[in-house]
């Protein structure tokens, strides 16, 4: 009887499809396009030589500070790196006096503001006069210089952005390590590896998933940390700019050249952190995309 019931029961009509009308989306797009366009108009009405933007790109000077904070950046990071890997080891080794030295390099590099870290480098000959390494054996010196020639306003600057980059990159290195786990390097050891083996094939291309997000972060944030080099007269983006704009007195157009170089430089770190990212996640195929169209390539020859 109920089978009867269910098969003579009369079709329910279709329920009617109503669209949501998201009007806060259009509300909010209308008001963020308004602001924009009211920007676009102010900026082109601002006292603003646009057409001479371009010309300074191209300025010797501008070009030599694009050098310059590429190579402070490039070398600083790389310095950073290898002191911060050395630094996130001690923190985890046995030795109490190595953890303790560690923790306090931490903290006090971390603590105080990279200018003036800088600041303290460039006026060491304040302090020490000359930088003397004394030879081993009998009379004389290896390395007898003014502490104002080896220590220059590009070193100062170097060893004032290494050094402060140094603390943060331990803790990114230390944080990376503690993320691989134990139980993959207590194998290590069981299979006879040395610790330095399992280091360097167990757990950094493992750590390396951690450690290179933050890493090129901070590269990128090393770029433009080169800006305060300017202050000892390191000829960077703003010092080469602020050179320019004293001669001609156009201070936001070369202003501008160096913003663009800057976007520049920042926009190929980012890419290349993307695909760095790409290749120790494990995606080979993304990460070299030049590499299908070299399959392709070879695909076609034997065609």
């Amino acid at each position: 009887m109920p089978e009867a019931d269910l098969t003579t029961r009369a079709p329910q009509a279709e329920l009617p499809i109503v669209r949501l009308r998201h009007w806060g989306r259009w509300v909010s797009a209308v008001v963020i396009v308004a602001l924009l366009a009211g920007l676009g108009v102010v900026i082109a009405q601002a006292q603003i030589q646009y057409d001479t933007v371009p010309e300074f790109l191209w300025y010797h000077v501008m070009l030599v500070g694009l050098l310059n904070t590429v190579l402070l950046a490039v070398i600083a990071q790389a310095v950073a790196i290898v002191i911060g890997v050395v630094i996130a080891l001690m923190r985890r080794s046995a030795n109490p006096v190595a953890r303790v030295v560690a923790a306090v390099y931490i903290w006090l590099f971390r603590g105080l503001p990279v200018l003036l870290q800088i600041l303290i480098w460039f006026n060491l000959a304040l302090v020490f006069e000359f930088v003397s390494i004394p030879l081993p054996f009998g009379g004389g010196y290896l390395v007898h210089e003014p502490t104002n020639v080896v220590v220059s306003a590009f070193v100062a600057a170097l060893l004032g952005l290494a050094l402060n980059e140094s603390a943060y990159m331990a803790e990114i290195v230390r944080a990376g390590l503690n993320s691989v786990d134990r139980g993959q390097t207590e194998a290590a050891k069981s299979i006879g590896m040395t610790p330095a083996m399992t280091l360097r094939r167990i757990v950094l291309p493992q750590a390396m998933r951690v450690i290179i997000p933050p890493t090129g972060n901070d590269f990128i944030n090393m770029l433009k940390g080169t800006s305060m080099a300017s202050v000892i007269g390191v000829t960077e983006l703003i010092h080469a700019a602020n050179n320019i704009s004293s001669n001609n007195l156009l201070v936001m157009e070369t202003l501008l050249a160096a913003a663009i170089w800057y976007m520049v430089v920042v926009t190929v770190a980012s890419v290349g952190q993307h695909y760095l990212e790409r290749a120790f996640a494990g995606d080979q195929r993304s990460a070299r995309p030049w590499s299908r169209v070299g399959r392709a390539l070879t695909t076609l020859r034997r065609a």
